[in-house]
């Protein structure tokens, strides 16, 4: 979520005297003054009230969405009058229609939710989970339609965990039948189900039936500690830091200071960061963590925003400007290393706020990646409620502090994407992803233990750093045949890049 500087004071919806359309254009007016040349822009209003939430996300993404200037139905003239806005926002009555036929062809990760709290849950990664996370593959030599979950992941603290499931596990049934395209989604819903762990064939790339069964009961508001494993390693002698990071968690940003105090102490000199099931996140967090592994020079610039068009020259540089960090939020001194070089561990899954932490520290250290080629967000988003005076903006969400002033019949709230961000050499364009410089597949049937220097992409890492090779290494110098992954389940989370850092505006 979006935190914002508030200084508009409290004004609750049920007392509004002024019409919605002249409240969202004063506060326009306070924020964007200047925003266009343009004397002769008006605001619209509908003319009837079963458009609510249309109405809201059209002046929202007019204001905010990166592309705004790129789609035709949200331009600032695209309408001449009450009537033809309002007829255009009944065009389209369901309210996840009306959102999509307003997005940029380009836009691949833009979302929402019907109701807020389920947004900002999501944006801390809390959810309803028994801590299971794997990935749903289909196997080439297999006749059947049936799938198997592969566990990749699961989560400390969580059911599965306590029961004894680990990565490197398959289920083949759920409560007894077996998971197909057409019915996986359904077993998996329940909050409570039976799963059935098969064997591993792993000479024929096959998994055999077994009788072993676990039941697991899904936890509400359960929230997955970002650092799944930190970690120093003695290879011959060389004092090696491990970090498996998640998420990139603010409310954490202690605990990873923390993590870095450690490795300092124990006299790290090389850095193995796996990331490679990492969404992303908040952006200060992947500032902070940057600034662990290069240093705390507060001169040197991180990352630089690129809003859209209406938008940008409405910025200060305060505002638009991220330099590393010489302290968290509390106040405590950073712990960093200093390193010259970071080796990171990548996957399609590692994105945005992940991927901002390569482009950002790749002008000042050597970003060896490893893996495959990461998801390739590079845009950061926002949050946006039915709020027009906003906290800092029309729309704009604030941390919870202005729950009371979104509407009451309206708890729509979107996460569009709002702008990009170029690291100190100018460099944003990365919708491909990255690609690694050491091409290691993840191998379901190999997965590995998280921090053993025989998991193949930590081997990979440790012979580059210490010239060690693993037992594994030696055995695969070929690429591991690949199972066919359909998706990978997690706990509800999007590939994320939060901008949370006050919006400053221009004196």
């Amino acid at each position: 979520m979006i935190l914002l500087r508030n200084n508009i004071g409290k004004v609750k919806r049920d007392v509004f005297i002024l019409p919605k359309r002249f409240i969202v254009g004063i506060t326009a007016l306070v924020f964007l003054t200047a925003c266009s040349d343009d004397d002769d822009l008006q605001m619209f209003e509908p003319t009837s009230d079963d458009v609510e939430v249309q109405d809201f996300v059209w002046q929202a993404m007019n204001q905010w969405y990166f592309w705004q200037q790129d789609v035709p139905d949200l331009a600032d003239d695209r309408f001449s009058s009450d009537q033809a806005y309002t007829a255009f926002l009944q065009d389209t009555p369901d309210p996840e229609d009306f959102i999509r036929s307003l997005l940029f062809t380009e836009d691949r990760f833009t979302f929402w939710r019907e109701d807020i709290d389920d947004l900002v849950n999501s944006l801390s990664g809390v959810s309803k989970s028994n801590g299971l996370q794997f990935f749903t593959v289909d196997l080439t030599n297999d006749t059947t339609t049936n799938l198997f979950l592969f566990v990749r992941n699961v989560v400390p603290g969580s059911d599965a965990f306590n029961k004894g499931i680990r990565r490197g596990d398959v289920i083949y049934q759920i409560d007894g039948q077996p998971l197909t395209p057409n019915t996986i989604d359904q077993l998996l819903a329940p909050d409570s189900y039976t799963v059935g762990l098969g064997e591993l064939d792993v000479a024929n790339r096959l998994v055999n039936p077994s009788s072993e069964t676990i039941s697991l009961t899904k936890e509400e508001n359960f929230q997955e500690h970002p650092i799944r494993l930190a970690t120093t390693l003695d290879i011959n002698g060389q004092k090696i830091g491990y970090l498996m990071y998640q998420r990139f968690n603010r409310d954490f940003n202690d605990e990873l200071n923390a993590a870095f105090g450690q490795f300092v102490a124990d006299g790290v000199t090389d850095l193995v960061l796996d990331m490679r099931y990492n969404p992303g996140g908040s952006v200060n967090t992947s500032r902070l963590l940057a600034s662990m592994i290069y240093g705390t020079n507060t001169s040197d610039l991180y990352i630089r925003q690129r809003w859209n068009d209406k938008q940008q020259e409405q910025f200060s540089s305060q505002q638009l400007d991220d330099f590393f960090a010489d302290r968290v939020r509390s106040g405590v001194p950073l712990h960093s290393l200093e390193l010259p070089r970071v080796y990171v561990l990548t996957t399609s899954r590692t994105a945005s706020a992940s991927e901002l932490v390569i482009n950002g520290l790749d002008p000042y250290v050597q970003v060896i990646q490893i893996g495959t080629t990461s998801r390739g967000k590079n845009e950061f988003s926002i949050t946006l409620v039915d709020d027009p005076t906003g906290v800092n903006g029309p729309y704009t969400f604030g941390d919870g502090r202005r729950i009371d002033n979104i509407n009451p019949n309206n708890r729509w709230a979107l996460q569009p994407l709002a702008g990009r961000n170029e690291n100190a050499v100018g460099f944003l364009d990365y919708t491909s992803g990255f690609a690694p410089d050491f091409e290691v597949v993840e191998d379901v049937f190999t997965l590995g233990t998280f921090g053993d220097p025989n998991e193949p992409l930590l081997a990979q890492a440790l012979e580059l750093i210490a010239g060690v090779t693993s037992k594994s290494r030696s055995q695969e110098r070929e690429l591991p045949p690949r199972a066919h992954i359909i998706i990978g389940y997690d706990t509800p989370a999007q590939e994320l890049m939060i901008l949370d850092k006050p919006l400053l505006q221009k004196e």
